[in-house]
């Protein structure tokens, strides 16, 4: 399907719907919407004075030449984290896709291409509004949500670019390499790092019980195994270096005392420090100078952080600073989707109805952008931002790593292979593109049999995308040392090209052609999957 205007418009506000069978131009009271083809795509305007604006849907009804007369499966991304629910499915018109859809036949499974043929629906990266697409019988429908938190934007009479909406064509190619194509026509530029990014992490062995000595000795396990590589390793503090776990104030706690003294032996030893913080969360009330208009509204969150607030900006780009002081090259931000809405996974709303930031003239996706660009500005260009629940559109482009999916486990196997796999394979062919894709961890504290850890491992290291290994000293013998050691050296470099076959029938796919040469992974233990605890009560 060739890009085109769409057949029909509509402009939801706080309480009428207005439908209207498209023009280039419409005006309803004083709202005004536009819509023009360019060599870029269908970009998706609209103004209003006073109106509360929440949602534009635009219908593009199929012709008979636009409708797939044949077997398809389609395919839709999410808008922050895949919690192991990607997948391609049949056709199932109450779907809401985030940001883009793949509509392909055949399968990947089949190595023999010919014939295929994939489209893509999609809106470019970092655009003004937060996107669902939808699927049906007769034609598409994409959904611009541009509320203010929970309620109608109030835009003022400024002109609000919403999106610019692309297609894609692609025939006789895989559709995971026309996934890739599309994914360079949603974002033609990016802040990709000039060296690959991989490394260690504490989290899945320490889960927040860590201190100065161990992230030393976390710091000695990557040091000694990536000795000699061209390109060095990162160690990433994870939470727990602070004085309240998942929240400010920004300071160390005992147990880790100067925080620029650590980075500066961290550096000595022979890797690249990185850190988490959670900017948005003032939970115990121990940021001094916040004031009652620096925190979001909603009932469920009064002690999260308003980034709308221009104050609050401020706030977190000195916290920004003093890190970067610090001595620290990779700030891995987390839970600020969570803080955002309140939750971790979404339904067709990206948030709940009912509240507003405090500046209500601008979109949710704006204020997301501003507060990413804020962080990135501060943190300067020798710092590695790593996105941990983040949008992933709206960070595609300016950040230089996202992760893409759920966290992974150091004791439960099956959660890692849900949440890993599955966000390795459907968000791989961004990798590159958007960002570099961090799939999370491995996470070894020898609760998992190394058998099926080495199977996690292995693909990371050959997946093209970063590696990040969290080691609890002590676990491996001098073997699977040797294996940890090969791994960070392939990914060190991440040359490899890597793709999933069998991912259009499995949403935990076992076939993957890496180099040329198709590898087969078991991802399950003899007794299967363990859905359920029958024991518990």
């Amino acid at each position: 399907m060739k890009l085109r205007f769409p057949d029909r418009i509509t402009v939801y506000t706080e309480k009428d719907a207005y439908i209207q069978s498209f023009s280039e131009y419409i005006e309803i009271n004083d709202i005004k919407t536009s819509c023009s083809i360019t060599d870029d795509g269908l970009s998706v305007k609209i103004t209003a004075d006073d109106s509360p604006l929440k949602y534009v849907r635009l219908r593009w009804n199929f012709t008979n030449k636009e409708k797939r007369n044949e077997p398809i499966k389609i395919l839709g991304d999410c808008f922050d984290r895949f919690h192991a629910d990607a997948y391609w499915g049949g056709i199932e018109p109450e779907r809401m896709m985030p940001w883009y859809m793949l509509v392909s036949n055949g399968s990947d499974s089949v190595l023999d291409t010919k014939g295929r043929q994939t489209e893509g629906f999609g809106v470019k990266v970092q655009c003004n509004s937060l996107v669902n697409w939808q699927y049906d019988e007769s034609g598409i429908s994409m959904w611009a949500d541009i509320r203010n938190g929970g309620m109608g934007v109030l835009l003022g009479g400024r002109t609000l670019d919403i999106c610019t909406v692309v297609f894609g064509d692609y025939k006789d190619i895989s559709a995971f390499e026309a996934g890739r194509e599309f994914c360079k026509k949603m974002c033609p530029t990016n802040t990709l790092a000039d060296h690959k990014v991989y490394g260690s992490n504490n989290w899945y062995y320490a889960y927040g019980e860590s201190s100065r000595e161990e992230i030393l000795s976390d710091t000695k396990i990557v040091s000694e195994q990536c000795a000699g590589l061209e390109n060095i390793p990162y160690m990433v503090i994870d939470d727990g270096w602070q004085k309240h776990r998942v929240e400010a104030p920004w300071e160390s706690n005992e147990k880790f005392g100067d925080m620029k003294s650590l980075a500066s032996e961290m550096k000595k030893m022979g890797v690249r420090p990185g850190i988490w913080v959670r900017y948005l969360a003032n939970t115990y009330k121990e940021i001094p100078e916040v004031k009652p208009d620096w925190c979001l509204p909603r009932v469920e969150s009064g002690v999260i952080l308003d980034p709308s607030n221009p104050e609050v900006l401020d706030y977190i780009r000195r916290v920004t600073k003093r890190i970067i002081d610090w001595g620290f090259e990779l700030i891995k931000h987390d839970y600020s989707s969570f803080d955002f809405t309140g939750a971790f996974t979404y339904g067709n709303q990206f948030a709940k109805d009912g509240w507003h930031f405090y500046d209500k003239k601008r979109t949710t996706a704006e204020i997301i952008m501003d507060f990413y660009r804020t962080i990135k500005e501060a943190a300067g260009d020798n710092c590695i931002i790593l996105g941990c629940n983040t949008v992933s559109h709206l960070c595609a482009g300016m950040y230089e790593v996202n992760r893409t999916g759920g966290d992974t486990s150091g004791f439960d196997w099956d959660v890692t292979r849900k949440m890993g796999v599955n966000a390795l394979a459907f968000r791989l062919m961004q990798n590159g593109i958007f960002y570099m894709a961090d799939a999370d961890c491995v996470g070894i504290t020898g609760a998992i049999p190394w058998k099926m850890n080495r199977l996690w491992l292995d693909i990371l290291a050959k997946s093209g995308s970063p590696l990040f290994v969290s080691c609890k000293p002590g676990v491996l013998n001098d073997e699977e040392l040797e294996e940890l050691k090969e791994a960070w050296k392939i990914n060190s470099i991440q040359k490899n090209e890597c793709r999933p076959l069998d991912w259009m029938e499995n949403k935990c796919p076992a076939r993957w052609l890496i180099d040329g040469k198709e590898v087969y992974y078991n991802w399950y233990t003899e007794d299967g999957v363990s859905s359920f605890d029958p024991n518990s009560k």
